[in-house]
């Protein structure tokens, strides 16, 4: 005879089922409430963002020079001023080679034009100028029936410019107060919060930047990667402008996706137009290569021993940061699950030192 089901027990544990959904619920629905106002001061937080991940890359030198000696406002000064300095050379080293051989680069797009046009005058696809007059005729049309959406367009891509600007100008000023600052700041927190809140946030605090810290180097040794494998094939294949285009690729490395497929298309066009159709075609599997390596092995190990996250976790949060933001999800994806992460270690830190006692306590009881 089987026996029945516990009603006691059963209602137990719906009523503990209904406690927990009802937790859970209340937790979306503040993480929802946060989504949202984190989205309305959105023009704030992420000027916020640029700020602590460039004060991660010049903390280092700025923290070298005040151990000796140098006062924090003179330090972080230098430091904002060297960056600077360093990316106005990061952008001459790309820009002037490639101003230089501007008129080469051109009549190499001419020639690949002609090139193109006349492998399709031939067998297999034997189209005439005529047919390819008329197709360039039936193209103009179109662009001057779509005139008011490419305008629209262009001025959206005029006005994501330029809050870009004003984001890194921005950034680079909250950079020179965190860089002045910033060791000021951890102190000045524990003052302003009671209780158990003056420890707690701070340590979690200091243990996410240290977590920045560990993604913005493994993001740049991930793009030194890049640069030395795509401009080691650059260089074997003989194709002009190797160190701009090592530079470019080094320095898109820190905009997931977009900045990837910028650095190739160039790549690949100053191939085609200086080396022909079969090197920009061998340009072209060295980058997909190297960036199938990099979104596939270098970046989630690296990423993975930096950040205390697994590989697959890495994966699935650039994925779920670009299905729900694009780029800038992309981007913010990694640092952000791993400050959860932080968050979640520490909490767990707690309850369990909260729910063992400690070994002098049960020596003590023992006794």
């Amino acid at each position: 005879m089987s026996a029945g089901l516990s009603a006691a027990r059963t209602r137990a544990a719906l009523r503990t089922s209904a406690r927990v959904s009802g937790e859970l619920l209340l937790i979306l629905a503040m993480l929802a409430v946060t989504l949202w106002v984190l989205g309305r001061m959105w023009s704030v937080v992420w000027p916020l963002l640029v700020g602590l991940l460039l004060t991660t890359l010049t903390w280092p030198p700025a923290r070298f020079l005040r151990r000796h000696g140098w006062r924090p406002a003179l330090a972080a000064a230098v430091v904002t001023v060297a960056f600077l300095l360093v990316v106005l050379g990061i952008v001459a080293l790309i820009a002037v080679p490639m101003s230089s051989q501007t008129d080469e680069l051109t009549d190499g797009v001419v020639e690949g034009i002609q090139r193109l046009r006349e492998w399709a005058a031939g067998p297999p696809l034997n189209i005439g100028d005529d047919e390819i007059t008329g197709a360039m005729d039936s193209a103009v049309a179109r662009i001057q029936d779509s005139v008011g959406s490419i305008t629209t367009a262009v001025a959206t891509g005029v006005g994501a410019v330029v809050n870009g600007l004003i984001t890194a100008v921005l950034g680079v000023f909250l950079m020179f107060f965190f860089l002045k600052d910033g060791p000021r700041f951890l102190p000045w927190l524990a003052r302003q919060l009671p209780g158990r809140l003056a420890t707690d946030v701070p340590v979690v605090a200091l243990r996410g930047w240290e977590t920045l810290g560990s993604f913005v180097r493994s993001q740049a040794l991930v793009g030194l990667l890049d640069a030395v494998f795509i401009g080691l094939g650059l260089w074997i294949l003989d194709v002009p402008l190797v160190l701009p285009l090592a530079v470019l690729t080094f320095v898109s490395a820190f905009v997931p996706i977009v900045g990837a497929l910028f650095a190739g298309f160039v790549a690949v066009l100053i191939a085609l137009v200086s080396n022909g159709l079969t090197d920009a075609l061998i340009v072209l599997a060295i980058i997909v290569v190297v960036q199938q390596l990099e979104g596939n092995v270098f970046q989630p190990i690296l990423q993975s021993r930096g950040l205390g996250l697994h590989a697959a976790v890495i994966l699935l949060a650039v994925t779920l940061g670009g299905s729900l933001s694009g780029i800038v999800g992309s981007l913010l994806a990694v640092p952000l699950a791993a400050l959860i992460a932080v968050v979640w270690n520490y909490v767990r830190e707690q309850l369990t030192d909260q729910l063992t006692d400690p070994p002098e306590a049960a020596a003590t009881a023992d006794g």
